[in-house]
């Protein structure tokens, strides 16, 4: 990676390594690793050594702050990803505190985000999905022109593709060709019509865990395509007092960031992650972003974490037998834009949007501090995003995969070093699969040494390698 580092005087001199005093917030720097899935956890969610391993190498680096992956507030059966919906979670996660505090020889604060997610189901093989999952309606047995639930199935699955999904409803024919997927505004089905009932208080147990096993904060997850998002996003159209209008659709993160504020001492940070940019059809925009983050800087939200777009809407079908992931189409580009680019190109996508966001709440008389994430991994990059005012913290998630070091080695002269990101989204593709995510850089490197952690098919390394003076710009 061709660029120019700052010496140390020069890094010492910089806005990016100057501190952050922001109401509650306070960081040494305004560096920032914003929240990734790296797979490691239990399939119960609990932590594990390798989940540990993971954040202690982030630690080393000395970032201003760490922010613990998507962590689930319900206590339901998720895959491998943390949880926190119980007690049972906290030794795990408070292990993972005292860790970080020990790498990062406390310099780095530690935030946990939380996430709320509906139901996703696998898509189905189509004789699975007729025979077992379609639910039979008065249409689909005139259509087959029977009435005996068999015969109506039996006659479903001898259509040809093409007369098939002209009968079958349109979340239906999405059941089928995508997996069946709940939606915040399927209000005729009790709980999802419940959400703004139950959600808050379940948000607020999630951060009391939080505070318990040691965090210096949470990190609300309102962004992409999950359940808090999706009262956003301008798709919302519920009919109650949770959707249409936008300040219907602010009205629910709201409460239940005034839930969670409530159920933390006063100390204890609470920011939120939420879209600069829903990215699709009929989604919301960036002026809606920038009404939401004043209300949520009105109501005494301590950051906003600013992404865009990872939307289910525009996602490519997957495979039978796999879920839709909501990173893989046109507005999951957005969120993780590759070095294959358009005419904008992928660094800093996000900054403009930031920047309009940032104004918005300037000027409606807050300081709440605002994190920009996307393609941010050079010096010059985040030191003119600061100067700029587009945004407070820089946060780098790709970047820090690559080299978690890289904050360090500029704030001490030594950018020289930096292993500089590619930006082809190996490490999305590894998470696409739930693989356990590493980095194309340096899975490979030193794998035969004594005592490298490896993946789980023995072919990866599981964290980067240690920092070493002799190691050249964009180097593994």
């Amino acid at each position: 990676m061709a660029t120019e580092w700052p010496d140390a005087e020069q890094a010492r001199r910089s806005i990016l390594f100057s501190p952050v005093s922001a109401g509650r917030l306070e960081l040494a720097d305004r560096t920032w690793v914003p929240a990734m899935v790296p797979w490691r956890a239990t399939e119960d969610g609990f932590v594990t050594p390798d989940v540990i391993q993971w954040y202690e190498r982030f630690a080393q680096g000395q970032p201003g702050a760490i922010v613990v992956e998507a962590t689930g507030v319900r206590d339901i059966p998720s895959g491998p990803l943390l949880r926190i919906g119980d007690d049972r979670f906290i030794p795990g996660l408070r292990d993972l505190v005292q860790a970080v505090r020990r790498a990062s020889g406390g310099r780095t604060k530690l935030f946990i985000q939380i996430i709320d997610f509906l139901a996703v189901r696998r898509r189905p093989a189509r004789e699975t999905f007729i025979t077992r999952y379609l639910r039979l309606t008065d249409a689909y047995r005139e259509a087959a022109g029977a009435e005996d639930d068999a015969d109506v199935r039996a006659a479903l699955l001898a259509m040809p593709d093409e007369q098939l999904h002209a009968v079958l409803s349109p979340r239906d024919l999405e059941a089928l060709e995508f997996g069946y997927r709940e939606r915040v505004t399927d209000v005729e089905h009790q709980h999802i019509r419940e959400l703004p009932a139950v959600l808050p208080g379940i948000f607020a147990a999630a951060a009391s865990r939080a505070v318990a096993a040691g965090f210096d904060g949470v990190e609300l997850h309102f962004a992409h395509a999950y359940t808090m998002a999706s009262f956003l996003s301008a798709r919302n159209t519920r009919d109650d007092r949770y959707g249409g209008a936008r300040e219907n659709r602010v009205r629910l993160p709201l409460e239940v960031f005034a839930a969670v504020r409530a159920a933390v001492p006063g100390p204890f940070i609470v920011g939120c992650r939420y879209l600069s940019d829903d990215c699709i059809d009929a989604g919301s925009t960036v002026d809606d972003a920038a009404y939401f983050g004043v209300q949520f800087a009105k109501a005494g939200i301590d950051f906003l974490s600013l992404s865009r777009g990872g939307k289910f809407e525009d996602a490519k079908q997957p495979k039978v037998g796999f879920s839709a992931y909501p990173y893989t189409g046109p507005s999951g580009w957005e969120c993780m834009p590759t070095v294959l680019a358009d005419q904008a190109g992928p660094f800093g996508r996000n900054v403009a949007p930031a920047s309009r966001i940032r104004a918005a709440v300037r000027e409606a008389g807050f300081e709440t501090a605002v994190v920009v994430a996307g393609g941010i991994h050079t010096f010059a990059q985040a030191e003119g995003i600061l100067t700029s005012k587009a945004a407070d913290v820089i946060g780098a998630a790709r970047q820090s995969l690559a080299d978690p070091d890289w904050f360090l080695k500029m704030r001490t002269g030594r950018g020289a070093s930096i292993r500089g990101c590619s930006f082809t989204n190996y490490c999305e593709g590894l998470d696409q699969m739930h693989k356990q995510v590493t980095c194309k850089l340096w899975d490979r490197e030193a794998l035969d040494e004594p005592g490298i952690a490896k993946s789980s098919d023995g072919r990866r390394r599981m964290t980067a390698p240690p920092f070493t003076e002799t190691a050249k710009a964009g180097e593994p």
